[in-house]
């Protein structure tokens, strides 16, 4: 960690930031005779306009798959808290928001992935080309909403694997482009959570032909879990220049994001002895959290290749600190009506990650003696007489009775990931229009490429803390019998140093190919199909590490620290991938439709397989389909989608964590199938001027299937189960009323949210109880001033997700519900001041 260089990149963001702000409120003053242009107004659900999917642009209604185009007007009466919170308003996207502003939970129509095979773009190509690097996903962990993004697209299914590597579904960011009009908005959030974000963006002309656009976000919070230092700092910055040529256009385009950002894990909610017990008094449920002060200088050791102890210390407040840079350029051209199109990007950053992790559940504080007494007699002598507790780094001096308290004590673990990346990334496609003498063909041909790659060092350790919210760290002592210190089971609050340590490189090479014809057969039907193929090549290292003791006698802290070999294995591996569609589009009138469609889905190795020691090598391979009718009147309208989805093969392995000694080790492979059915609604009425009621109900049964085990467990009672942590049912209800006030309009919006029942486990032992929640908002809007008060959760229900993976999915937590998880936020507000020009 280089504190000082970050500091410094942070202070060059936060310049131009300011600047750019300062500008702005400058240009305010001399463009006030400009007409404002609303970025990203809400359309009429008959006019709305969809590029991603499809081989050009076309209104919602008209194509033949699930799509969702969310403007800055819907967002704003939405206000989500985070990216994911936005995606759980579109049907058939479950998401868990808890985790923080970014990693969390996403997942499409039922798929057993947490990020569902959705990949993210940016005006078409990704920014990183895997779904996920080392503990930055190139979902919500490098795109950010902010004033920047005109509006984002959200295709389910449908034409998305050929579109899209690796994708059940995509969702497209279309980032604000400079026009012939000038128009900026400048926005403050302040919530009572310590939140302070400042907003701005701006865009127009520079020439009769040629146009910019700027802007980003500055953003310091303290965090919806108080860890006694913010949770969420930093911000980014995106810029492009467009120049309209005589067929077309080319645009180059820039972003810089450098953020922190605290990774909220699961916190223990009852009492393990007596699950009836709350442990709210200790663990507050809406803000209570495992992070703390006490973990802001941790010390790491391990033992290198070379038998050198090596040591570091980390600061869990440095978060998940992502830095990086992305450069593009697109260019469209029509010649005779021949489009091509061609766009590029290159992304290249790094990622430091800090996170206290869940492991195991809290225990009884004799109990957690007794078990550790022995291997203390054995370390330090005979006369060891008892082990007691103390606050870490006293050596004993500070006693700690875990039952003048909640009488528990828990481990977690430490979490140390450091990773540089890069990926480049290119698209070139021709899309020509062919009239025969039975319908119009619209045919596009195309080439994607990507080279990208990623170095790894991970190591992890396990610490002991009292259970309590912001916990202290805690040292577990030997005394003889006259009180003297022979010894700690622990060292400075650390249980076990680096139970996981990982080193490693990956390249990785893609080409594809792809073509989409989309016939306009008669007037009413549309028949479209698809296909990609992909070829890949990786090649990587890892580092080998074995078991050590470390030599220290006044602790067995250090006895099985891990420690790398000086051994390196590398592989290479060639895996390629096959995706096809086929859709069809029937529309009676201009108002009423159906469609239908088939597509297959190979998703093979991601790059970690090769700088991985010992990884599972599966091509995952699912068959779609889908099935809907559509309604489309002005503003309201209804889409039905049915679906239905079938993984052979399905991974449903996973590693699970060892208390005995602190790692991952316990591998529980079953390879099988997976089938989603289900049935998703999105709609909007608006029976008046005044009033409006969207919202999108999903219904999805996924089960496992035919799931076998190669190391003699038993599958027969998880066929057929619910798989983990996907509920049957959920969705959301979004009313919202509009009435003038003076000169201004007042806008009031409600959401009501509702998540079902789900499980932690493969057997279904442990439940994850349904909730809902309820959030509004209330808007003034004064010529080009607006004014919103948001309220999240305002009734402070609770509701729990995730669970504790580390150990959840093969016996449960011990109870019909669970008693260890990541809660939904408390009820808080957020005050949003903006004003366009």
């Amino acid at each position: 960690m280089q504190p000082t260089v970050h500091k410094s990149k942070a202070a060059i963001l936060i310049t131009s930031l300011s600047a750019l702000a300062l500008s702005l409120s400058g240009a305010a003053a001399a463009q006030e005779a400009a007409p404002a242009v609303a970025a990203g107004a809400d359309e009429d659900a008959e006019s709305d306009i969809v590029v991603t999917g499809s081989a050009r642009a076309q209104r919602r209604f008209d194509v033949s798959y699930a799509v969702n185009s969310l403007g800055e007007g819907e967002v704003q009466k939405i206000a989500p808290k985070n990216f994911a919170d936005l995606l759980g308003t579109v049907p058939g996207i479950q998401v868990e928001a808890t985790g923080g502003e970014v990693q969390n939970i996403t997942r499409v129509r039922g798929i057993p992935t947490d990020r569902g095979y959705l990949i993210f773009q940016q005006d078409g190509l990704p920014l990183y080309h895997e779904i996920d690097g080392v503990f930055f996903n190139s979902g919500d962990g490098m795109n950010r909403y902010d004033l920047m993004t005109e509006r984002v697209e959200i295709v389910r299914g449908g034409p998305a694997p050929i579109y899209a590597s690796s994708a059940a579904a995509i969702a497209n960011n279309i980032t604000v482009t400079g026009g012939p009009e000038s128009r900026g908005k400048a926005q403050i959030t302040l919530g009572d959570t310590g939140l302070y974000r400042l907003d701005v963006m701006q865009s127009g002309p520079i020439s009769d032909s040629s146009y910019y656009a700027i802007g980003g976000f500055l953003r310091q919070h303290d965090g919806y879990r108080d860890a006694g230092f913010p949770n969420d700092k930093g911000g980014q910055i995106r810029a492009n220049l467009k120049h309209d040529l005589d067929n077309g256009f080319v645009k180059v385009t820039m972003q810089y994001t450098n953020d922190h950002n605290l990774f909220y894990l699961p916190i223990p909610i009852a009492d393990p002895r007596n699950p009836s017990v709350s442990l709210d008094p200790y663990i507050d449920y809406h803000t209570g959290t495992m992070n703390s002060p006490s973990l802001r200088n941790v010390n790491f050791k391990y033992r290198d290749g070379a038998g050198v102890t090596q040591s570091m210390t980390r600061d869990l407040a440095d978060g998940r600190h992502i830095r990086f840079f992305n450069a593009g350029i697109q260019y469209e051209g029509d010649f005779d009506g021949w489009i091509v199109s061609a766009k590029g990007g290159f992304t290249k950053g790094k990622n430091s990650f800090d996170a206290f992790y869940s492991t195991t559940n809290p225990v009884d504080g004799n109990a957690f003696i007794a078990s550790n007494l022995a291997a203390a007699r054995t370390a330090f002598g005979a006369d060891v007489a008892r082990l007691g507790y103390a606050i870490a780094g006293t050596n004993g001096a500070t006693v700690y009775d875990p039952y003048a308290a909640s009488g528990l004590v828990m481990s977690g673990q430490y979490r140390v990931s450091e990773s540089k990346f890069y990926s480049g990334q290119a698209d070139l496609s021709v899309t020509r229009q062919f009239e025969t003498g039975f319908g119009t063909h619209d045919v596009r041909v195309g080439t994607y490429g990507s080279f990208y790659g990623n170095t790894l060092f991970q190591a992890y350790q396990d610490m002991l803390i009292e259970v309590k919210s912001r916990p202290r760290t805690l040292d577990l002592v030997a005394y003889s019998a006259t009180g003297a210190v022979l010894g700690s089971v622990t060292q400075n609050g650390v249980l076990r140093y680096t139970t996981t340590l990982n080193q490693g490189k990956a390249d990785a090479k893609m080409i594809a190919i792809y073509a989409n014809d989309t016939w306009d057969v008669t007037d009413g039907l549309k028949i479209d199909g698809g296909i990609r193929k992909e070829w890949y090549d990786y090649d990587g290292y890892s580092l080998l590490s074995t078991s050590a003791n470390l030599g220290d006698p006044t602790t067995i802290a250090d006895n099985n620290t891990r420690a790398f070999t000086g051994a390196i294995v590398t592989r290479t591996l060639k895996p390629s991938a096959t995706n096809w569609t086929l859709g069809a589009n029937y529309d009676l009138n201009g108002n009423l439709g159906a469609y239908g469609r088939v597509s297959n889905l190979e998703v093979p190795p991601q790059m970690g397989v090769v700088s991985t020691p010992a990884p599972t090598i599966i091509k995952t391979k699912a068959r779609q389909y889908e099935l809907g009718v559509k309604a489309s009147y002005g503003p309201a309208y209804v889409y039905v989608t049915g679906f239905y989805t079938k993984f052979n093969p399905f991974n449903a392995s996973f590693i699970a964590f060892n208390p005995a000694t602190g790692r991952n080790d316990q591998s529980v492979p079953f390879i099988g199938e997976a089938v989603v059915k289900g049935v998703e609604i999105d709609g909007k009425i608006a029976p008046v001027r005044w009033f409006e009621l969207a919202g999108s109900i999903t219904y999805s049964d996924a089960q496992y299937r035919n799931l076998q085990n190669s190391s003699g467990a038993d599958p027969s009672a998880v066929n057929g189960n619910q798989i983990i942590r996907e509920p049957k049912f959920f969705g959301n209800v979004r009313p919202a009323f509009t009435f003038p006030v003076g000169e201004g309009e007042l806008q009031i919006a409600g959401r009501y949210e509702w998540v079902g029942r789900r499980y932690v486990d493969l057997f279904n032992l442990t439940a994850l109880p349904a909730y809902q929640t309820f959030g509004a908002s209330a808007a003034m809007t004064y010529g080009k001033w607006r004014f919103q008060v948001v309220g999240d959760n305002l009734r402070n229900a609770k509701g729990l997700t995730e669970g504790n993976p580390r150990t959840d999915q093969l016996a449960g937590q011990g109870a019909s519900d669970a008693i260890y998880g990541r809660p939904v936020f408390g009820r808080n507000f957020r005050f949003i001041l903006s004003r366009s020009w």
